[in-house]
């Protein structure tokens, strides 16, 4: 079964995104969204959480990232960027979404 995970939480304000990675299955799609996006920029204060999770793909809501005037070039390597109809298709085409508030 694969599972899409939303964080929309900062690693600056919360430790969604470690509980989330530790707790994802192999395989399964994390994406960034809101004030998550922060967690994907490189040399974050926990960006080494996305860095060794080899087992998970990684996306970020582009119109996200531009909101918070932050720079698709310093995301993480490896981390893609979606926009809503990507988030739409990551939606379908995973079994179901878990949501880390």
């Amino acid at each position: 079964m694969s599972i899409l995970h939303t964080v929309n939480k900062s690693t600056y304000e919360r430790d969604t995104l470690e509980a989330c990675v530790r707790l994802a299955a192999k395989g399964g799609s994390v994406l960034l969204i809101e004030d998550g996006v922060y967690s994907a920029m490189s040399g974050g204060n926990k960006s080494s959480v996305i860095e060794n999770a080899k087992d998970l793909s990684f996306y970020v809501l582009g119109p996200d990232i531009k909101a918070r005037g932050l720079s698709e070039d310093r995301l993480i390597d490896g981390v893609k960027v979606v926009d809503y109809k990507g988030f739409v298709e990551l939606s379908v085409s995973n079994d179901s979404v878990s949501a880390w508030l």
